[in-house]
């Protein structure tokens, strides 16, 4: 792809995005015991799609601060259960928006083009913040994996959602970023339900390596415990209306 519209070029704002990740990091570090764990998997380059488990409206937040990278995001346009702050996070950062209940192809084609620049994007498989245990991944980060034939870096956030409880307390809580080793391409070959099939499975393969880098009662659905894989299939659906492949 040699002629690639300005809305798609990559990185987006990259001044305010250095001073973004800059304050990011320094504001994870004044408010928590920060952590970053795995930092010798991280690719020198891209391209490359980051995912990761999303319990909070600020994972995103903790991602720019863990990674070098002027990352790319996929969010949904729709965050009922986000507070105002969260409204304006990705106007600042420049996102590209996945609108829930559609085909996304706007998002597709953006991914193309960012992994054509050698770009890094960001997506949180499970398509929303709404639970504090892993879910399953919605078909787009698959779709997406297979699309574009780029590695995975999966990344387990834990300690995000204790930060403003932990503040109201006058405590510092600990908020930990592991960084697993990069996994993938993958590629599909099936049609119709065989199709679905194979990309059912590699989203399967996203989360259990996302899993790995999350303690025991964080895993959700992906957790060898049956008791607490019984307690994330009760909030495992999207609870305000329906979720797009994203």
């Amino acid at each position: 792809m040699t002629d690639i519209p300005a809305e798609f070029r990559y990185p987006h704002r990259p001044t305010m995005r250095r001073f973004l990740r800059w304050l990011s990091r320094l504001t994870l570090k004044t408010l928590t015991r920060f952590e970053v764990t795995g930092q010798e998997n991280i690719p020198s380059d891209g391209p490359l799609l980051v995912v990761g488990n999303h319990f909070d409206f600020a994972d995103p937040v903790a991602v720019i601060a863990a990674l070098p990278f002027p990352l790319e995001f996929f969010a949904g346009t729709h965050r009922p259960a986000a507070p105002t702050i969260a409204r304006w996070i990705p106007e600042v950062w420049k996102i590209y928006p996945v609108v829930r209940g559609t085909s996304s192809r706007y998002a597709l084609k953006a991914a193309e083009y960012v992994m054509a620049q050698n770009g890094v994007l960001g997506i949180f498989p499970e398509g929303g913040a709404w639970a504090q245990v892993l879910r399953s991944a919605r078909p787009g980060t698959a779709y997406v994996a297979t699309r574009t034939g780029v590695p995975i870096l999966p990344i387990g956030i834990t300690g995000m959602t204790d930060i403003f409880p932990a503040l109201r307390q006058g405590k510092r809580t600990r908020l930990t970023i592991r960084i697993g080793r990069p996994f993938g391409p993958f590629s599909i070959n099936g049609r119709g339900r065989e199709r679905r099939e194979q990309l059912d499975a590699i989203g399967h393969e996203i989360m259990q390596q996302i899993a790995a880098l999350l303690p025991l009662e964080k895993q959700g659905l992906y957790s060898p415990d049956p008791a607490i894989r019984a307690e994330a299939e009760k909030v495992a659906d999207f609870p305000w209306d329906p979720t797009s492949e994203f």
